[in-house]
């Protein structure tokens, strides 16, 4: 079986090298089908714009490897799944098309020049010999991943609406003065205010709890405490131990040295530039001012010539053979020409020469050992897999199959689904091990599996232990810790409360701060700038400057520290300071303007489409159950 599949194995994940395009693209799908009535349910519908099951999938795929390679570690669908991720994508593009169809009817419609002018601009495209965009290179970036042209030239399309109608959204939008003035306004105002700190030492400290009580509370924040399911599995392997190399004769490195003696040699290179006339008369000019002295790009620039440099090329790099042919067929450096090219007539200046340097063995000894050893290694893999199979289809158990052909096994132990240990050490294994140890029931032994770059796995699920909260004795130190923690924040802000209550009701704060044993705090002129809020802190000004003239507050300002007070007086800005202010922040007031001006037009035109998704399609084509399992109540 696996000798069958092994090739489709590896072409799933072709898909991937979509990051090798440095695109980022988040593809929406073909958009016609003649069997559109037979066809698959739509994922997403947004007017003349869809997304099936399988496309969601593979736009998800490309979400959950972009998200690995930031992270630097596996990320499982479940993993996403569980932080919604699936849930906010879902959403996100299902606004993102509606508003693209409507933007699309409402006539924003780039033409075709424009966008074929933004592919031309990728790097990717472009050769690496001729520096110029190169259609089979095109062609075979696009195959790689899976994508055809209409497929990226559409996601172009659909980013230069977005783009256009932001640069419209942004040249209209002019906020009012008043916008300016009321910022302004709020950030020169002074206060005048008095106010003293609550300690926790005011309000007392808490006991230690009972056992009643961390159960209790154990219980109130099992969500965040309960242990996530634990599975202990057997992993086998076909490679060969660490330490262990497939053995390689003299003979054999020196085979396949003579064999690819010319491949492992240096061939001559050379650097030099073409350029390419429409007619031989020309190149005949061309090539006359080139041998006056004039350089390429000069003699270039006066003939509107495209000059192509090459810099230490190999013959076989050069496409057009004529060219080759002259280049390195002239005796060295100097003028070459004219040619009559592929297209065209060509002259060429040849600047730099570099010989050819042979292979010796003992220059390529250590790759062609390596070269050799991985291919023994392959094979040595591949016999093992299919006898494998061989002795498991003939009702051999894993373990005698495992004996059989010479494979290890790997014993992993309590690892969690999202490829860690207990102590939450990442563990280094392919994703696949991961998500097939949560494919099986216990005792459950999975097919062999292509973990890619020639290794392969078989995998079996020893031991599962359900998630579950931990003994109290356990987390004893930990709880108490936190019981505490949380029972001095209430009685520190149940103090606080008390007294700002007692100014409230008409009780001098003078008086409410000495019953209390604290010192009074006299401030005037405070504003809402960064040195004061360094200086005092931006709880304590939050709470002078949210409340009205004589009122009273109380605030945060550290873990264990409240601040209470009264505002007593408010003095406006003076207007000859803050119209220059009001007039400097216009422009940022817009930018925030013209983002939220963005959201609303993509809602919309979400609204105007009738854009709308199905959660649980979306869930069964990620291999999800359609309905998501019911949350458990939140700790209270």
């Amino acid at each position: 079986m696996i000798t069958q599949f092994r090739n489709f194995a590896k072409s799933k994940w072709a898909i991937a090298l979509l990051v090798v395009l440095a695109l980022s693209l988040l593809v929406t799908g073909a958009q016609m089908d003649v069997f559109s009535s037979l066809g698959p349910r739509q994922v997403i519908s947004a007017g003349d714009r869809s997304v099936d099951q399988a496309t969601f999938r593979a736009d998800f795929e490309r979400v959950r490897k972009n998200i690995e390679q930031e992270q630097g570690r596996p990320v499982t669908v479940q993993e996403m799944v569980d932080q919604n991720v699936h849930v906010r994508y879902l959403e996100s593009q299902t606004s993102r098309l509606g508003f693209l169809d409507w933007a699309w009817k409402a006539g924003i419609r780039p033409g075709k020049e424009l966008i074929a002018k933004q592919v031309r601009q990728i790097p990717a495209f472009f050769s690496e010999i001729t520096g110029k965009f190169d259609e089979d290179k095109y062609a075979q970036a696009l195959a790689t991943a899976g994508l055809t042209s209409t497929q990226l030239e559409q996601e172009f399309r659909d980013q230069y609406i977005q783009n256009h109608y932001a640069a419209a959204l942004f040249a209209g939008a002019r906020p009012p003065r008043i916008y300016g003035a009321l910022i302004a306004s709020q950030a020169l105002e002074q206060r005048d205010g008095r106010w003293f700190r609550v300690t926790q030492d005011m309000a007392g400290r808490a006991a230690a709890p009972t056992d009643a009580q961390l159960t209790a509370f154990l219980g109130e924040n099992a969500a965040q405490l309960r242990r996530p399911e634990l599975r202990s599995v057997s992993l086998v392997v076909f490679g060969s131990a660490p330490g262990q190399t497939p053995e390689v004769t003299e003979s054999q490195i020196v085979e396949r040295f003579e064999f690819r003696k010319d491949a492992l040699s240096i061939p001559e290179r050379r650097s030099f530039t073409v350029l390419t006339a429409p007619s031989q008369q020309a190149a005949a000019a061309v090539a006359q001012a080139l041998r006056a002295g004039q350089s390429p790009d000069e003699v270039a620039a006066a003939n509107g010539l495209q000059p192509t440099p090459y810099a230490e090329t190999p013959r076989a790099a050069v496409t057009d053979p004529a060219i080759a042919q002259a280049v390195f067929g002239s005796p060295g450096q100097g003028v070459v020409g004219p040619i009559q090219a592929r297209v065209g007539f060509a002259v060429a200046v040849v600047t730099e020469v570099f010989g050819a340097e042979p292979a010796t063995l003992e220059g390529v000894r250590e790759a062609v050992l390596q070269e050799l050893r991985g291919e023994a290694e392959r094979a040595l893999i591949y016999g093992r897999v299919e006898r494998f199979e061989a002795a498991r289809n003939a009702g051999r158990t894993l373990d005698q199959a495992v004996a059989d052909v010479g494979a290890r096994v790997v014993k992993l132990e309590n690892i969690t689904e999202n490829g860690r240990r207990p102590n939450g050490e990442q563990i280094n294994a392919p994703p696949q091990v991961f998500t097939t140890a949560w494919s099986l029931e216990k005792g459950g032994v999975s097919d062999v599996v292509d973990a890619g770059q020639g290794q392969y796995f078989v995998l079996r699920l020893d031991e599962v232990k359900p998630a579950a909260l931990p003994p109290l004795d356990e987390v004893r130190t930990e709880l108490t810790a936190a019981w505490i923690q949380r029972e001095n924040a209430r009685l520190l802000r149940t103090k606080a409360d008390e007294l700002a209550g007692r100014i409230r009701a008409g009780e001098d704060i003078l008086a409410v701060a000495r019953s209390a044993g604290a010192e009074i705090i006299v401030r005037t002129g405070v504003q809402q700038d960064e040195e004061t809020a360094e200086a005092l802190g931006g709880g304590l000004l939050e709470g002078l400057f949210g409340q009205g003239k004589g009122q009273a507050f109380v605030q945060p300002v550290a873990e264990d520290v409240f601040v209470v007070g009264v505002t007593d007086a408010i003095r406006p800005p003076v207007p000859a300071l803050a119209a220059p202010i009001a007039e400097r922040i216009r422009p940022r007031i817009g930018q925030d303007l013209v983002g939220g001006l963005g959201d609303l037009a993509i809602s919309a035109g979400q609204r105007r489409t009738k854009a709308e998704s199905d959660p649980a399609l979306a869930r069964e084509a990620l291999g999800l159950p359609r309905e998501a399992p019911a949350t458990p109540p939140a700790a209270k």
